[in-house]
């Protein structure tokens, strides 16, 4: 079965939906290869395709910018992807909620969250243009729809309107790092994630400094992130004299730098007042971090018993939750306990076979 993939999300910094669509490549290409041939297909002007990838992936790089490329697909339908990739191709799989244009083939959408759909407030220019009104038609035009999450895949049926047997949940796996050794006392508290608003660091920040009121000896806390188009206004308030020496913005950070800042972390946080998955939450776990996490979304399913459950909206709530974690040497340690053995539930071999089943399933179901 031929099968074109979208690996554009994947070119630069990897996070999110990047690392979702490099990883599940790689596990196609490992557990899978003898029944799926696989292209990554990736245009852009500046950017190019030049990870390594598996020698059974054959890579497609087209000089094409992407948001031109974005708008031809989005709101003319064209040109279709064998127009730059070849083919002909059984499936060709978006890893966003818009369909690419094809000559024929079954087409398969990603919806990692519905939160461009509740609130298009909180997304960027083009996915604000383009998602609201769309995805829900492209949804319904889409052999197959693949969601991170049974909460997604929930909001995707509802909202949408679409039927169960059409959606496959493919969450991220855990990565393949080591349980870390004892941290150091007074480690830092961690957030990862962009500055954007559905974060929800604004309220993380007023929930800090109330921290620092309550418990003047609390940690350090760490953003680390790349910054949204709207998050200058916030991010200016960290020179505020409450926050100086206490609270610093790393931005973007290295997978090697990432993993210097779980081990040393005394708990992560992450009080989103959406996610689709979670992939900090995952991470965290699998290291054996202590969690703060919101009571929303796609998290409490993700980390079951290995996180303290706090209301986003509440500031005092989150405030007194980082302070028991910073507090409570045995609440810590239950946490780093849980956290590992809940990681093992999710791995990307598992995912990529369950994706393989949605290829099929779409490629049967194709529409002549």
């Amino acid at each position: 079965m031929q099968i074109l993939i979208d690996y554009r999300p994947a070119l630069r910094h990897r996070t999110g939906v990047g690392v979702w669509v490099y990883k599940l490549i790689e596990a196609l290409a490992e557990a899978h290869a003898d029944v799926l041939d696989i292209t990554a297909f990736s245009s852009s002007w500046k950017d190019r395709l030049t990870a390594t990838l598996p020698v059974s992936v054959r890579q497609v790089d087209r000089r094409v910018p992407v948001r031109l490329l974005n708008w031809l697909w989005h709101r003319r339908e064209w040109p279709p992807v064998e127009f730059l990739a070849g083919g002909p191709f059984d499936v060709v799989h978006s890893p966003s909620p818009l369909l690419i244009p094809t000559n024929g083939a079954a087409t398969i959408v990603t919806i990692h969250d519905v939160d461009f759909f509740t609130h298009p407030e909180r997304a960027d220019s083009e996915i604000h243009r383009d998602y609201p009104p769309l995805a829900r038609a492209h949804a319904h035009r889409a052999g197959a729809i693949v969601v991170p999450s049974l909460y997604t895949r929930d909001q995707v049926v509802r909202r949408f309107n679409i039927s169960s047997d059409r959606v496959f949940v493919c969450p991220n796996g855990a990565p393949a790092w080591p349980i870390r050794s004892p941290p150091r006392s007074g480690g830092h508290l961690l957030f990862v994630g962009s500055i954007a608003p559905r974060k929800n660091v604004a309220r993380l920040l007023q929930a800090y400094a109330r921290l620092r009121q309550e418990y003047p000896a609390a940690p350090q806390l760490v953003l680390a992130g790349q910054s949204a188009s709207d998050s200058d206004r916030l991010l200016a308030t960290l020179r505020q004299p409450r926050f100086a020496g206490c609270v610093r913005h790393e931005g973007y950070v290295s997978e090697d730098r990432l993993r210097s800042l779980y081990a040393d972390a005394s708990a992560v946080v992450l009080p989103s007042l959406d996610e689709g998955f979670g992939i900090p939450a995952l991470e965290a776990m699998t290291v054996g971090v202590p969690l703060v996490v919101a009571r929303r979304g796609a998290l409490p399913d993700l980390v079951g018993d290995a996180a303290v459950l706090v209301d986003p909206l509440d500031v005092e709530d989150l405030s007194k939750a980082m302070q028991a974690v910073v507090t409570d040497t045995k609440l810590r340690d239950t946490l780093s306990q849980a956290g590992p053995k809940r990681a093992r539930n999710f791995t990307w071999r598992g995912s990529a076979n369950v994706l393989r089943e949605a290829y099929l399933f779409a490629f049967e179901h194709r529409r002549p």
